[in-house]
């Protein structure tokens, strides 16, 4: 089986600040949601988790899976989508013509990437790669596996694996704490 989840919430997430890789730390009630789910998902068998190296997911992953014996495996791929300059921006939606919106509004629109954000392309190649080289073979090997992520980078999984177009990538949506089963 190969299960998902998004990290626990933030000061960032609460303030809707766009976190993007910017290394922002769970808050207390993000901790609360990791032990809620460490409770709620203690039948999930998992041999194994990959997260990524951000602090929130980390601590997310840390929290939920503490007193079983799974290793947790951080990977740079896994890491959040970089947002580049807009990155901490408060409310995107509400400013005008902002440009990281056509990301959130029409992601079949998104070409070229801006100001150090990523493209959905080079998104797509990291996690791509990642679950081709150390996934695949985890699943092959008849191992449950759990990824701890984040929204967009959860999501470019969740259309990889479900083969969604460009047009429905947010329409999964990822809630914090929340397991997902994909395979």
């Amino acid at each position: 089986m190969l299960y998902i989840m998004r990290h626990g919430k933030t000061d960032w997430n609460v303030m809707h600040k766009l976190q993007g890789r910017t290394d922002i730390p769970l808050n207390d009630e993000g901790r609360r949601m990791a032990e809620r789910a460490a409770k709620e998902y203690r039948n999930v068998h998992l041999d194994i988790c990959f997260c990524s190296p951000l602090s929130r997911a980390k601590e997310t992953a840390e929290i939920l899976l503490r007193g079983r014996n799974v290793p947790i495996v951080c990977d740079d791929r896994l890491q959040e989508m970089s947002f580049g300059i807009y990155e901490g921006i408060v409310e995107s939606f509400s400013v005008p013509d902002c440009p990281v919106n056509v990301i959130f509004q029409r992601p079949a629109e998104y070409k070229e990437a801006f100001e150090r954000a990523e493209s959905f392309e080079d998104l797509f190649a990291r996690t791509g790669e990642f679950l081709e080289e150390r996934v695949e073979p985890e699943l092959a090997k008849g191992r449950d596996v759990l990824i701890v992520g984040h929204g967009a980078m959860n999501l470019s999984i969740v259309s990889r694996i479900r083969k969604l177009p460009r047009e429905e990538f947010w329409s999964t949506g990822i809630e914090n704490c929340k397991m997902i089963r994909l395979i």
